[in-house]
């Protein structure tokens, strides 16, 4: 049952109109938090504000690329206008583009570092532009407020995974500019850290068909696992199956807390226990 920990915080997530991005917003919005939803549609963004509202909470939607110019500013920038303030960052928007190596273009390269590494870093400089002046605020005053990042990688990061040197490249970056900023970051009470999922029911891990896409800029990209990966990695998984949304973002949620206010820098592997 939610207990309202997140009262008057104010909670930014991209990729948030659908899977676990989607129950990371209702989890927020159930702990009080006032929640900016962005996603790459239209649509899954305001249908996400509205569940919100319908449920007595506050929300606003944000939709747009998250690796396009000057999405950064204006998410953080809508944020402040409509609540004043931001106190949570999750940067969980994110889509597979699998190839081999030998076949890799570096279209598909530029595309995982682009909407996995570089639009989080966008974010967080944006951020940290907006809230270091209320934070200096706050210390003058004597208030010690505690805000909170969450960067949202895979564990193909760890251990690496076939046909995913480009986003298991680019979420790997997470780990150091989470562990870096967790540094930076410390002095002023903003706990940064990451997540590390496996095998989670999305539309990006279902199996590969002839419909499986996402729309980017107009260009559809095939997304998904092959039926060969998808049974390995059940295999492998202790727990027998495959994380649903909402236990992939109760990990997410856990780290946006009071509870978790002495916990930064830390990688946490959200996975039922699949082997390294």
């Amino acid at each position: 049952m939610a207990s309202n920990r997140l009262a008057g915080k104010v909670a930014l997530v991209t990729g948030g109109g659908r899977g676990i991005g989607r129950s990371l917003c209702l989890q927020l919005a159930a702990e009080g938090a006032r929640v900016v939803v962005n996603d790459l549609d239209r649509e899954p963004a305001e249908a996400v504000a509205n569940e919100i509202a319908q449920a007595g909470g506050e929300s606003l939607a944000v939709p747009g690329n998250v690796a396009g110019p000057g999405f950064a500013e204006a998410f953080v920038a809508r944020a402040l206008e409509r609540f004043g303030d931001a106190h949570v960052v999750v940067n969980n928007a994110g889509y597979i583009w699998n190839s081999p190596i030998h076949r890799m273009t570096d279209e598909q390269w530029d595309a995982m570092q682009d909407v996995h590494l570089k639009a989080p870093f966008r974010v967080l400089r944006a951020f940290h532009a907006a809230v270091a002046p209320r934070i200096a605020e706050e210390s003058a005053a004597g208030l010690y407020i505690h805000r909170k990042v969450v960067n949202v990688s895979s564990v193909s990061a760890t251990s690496g995974a076939a046909g995913q040197a480009n986003y298991a490249s680019a979420k790997a970056g997470l780990f150091g500019l989470t562990r870096s900023l967790a540094k930076e970051w410390g002095r002023l009470r903003i706990n940064v850290n990451c997540v590390a999922f496996g095998l989670i029911e999305t539309r990006l891990t279902q199996e590969i068909a002839g419909e499986t896409a996402v729309t980017i800029e107009g260009e559809r990209r095939r997304v998904g696992l092959t039926a060969s990966m998808l049974a390995a990695l059940r295999e492998e998984i202790p727990l027998g199956r495959a994380g649903r949304p909402e236990e992939a973002a109760g990990g997410i949620l856990l780290l946006c807390l009071p509870e978790a206010d002495y916990i930064t820098g830390q990688i946490l592997r959200i996975d039922g226990g699949l082997a390294g």
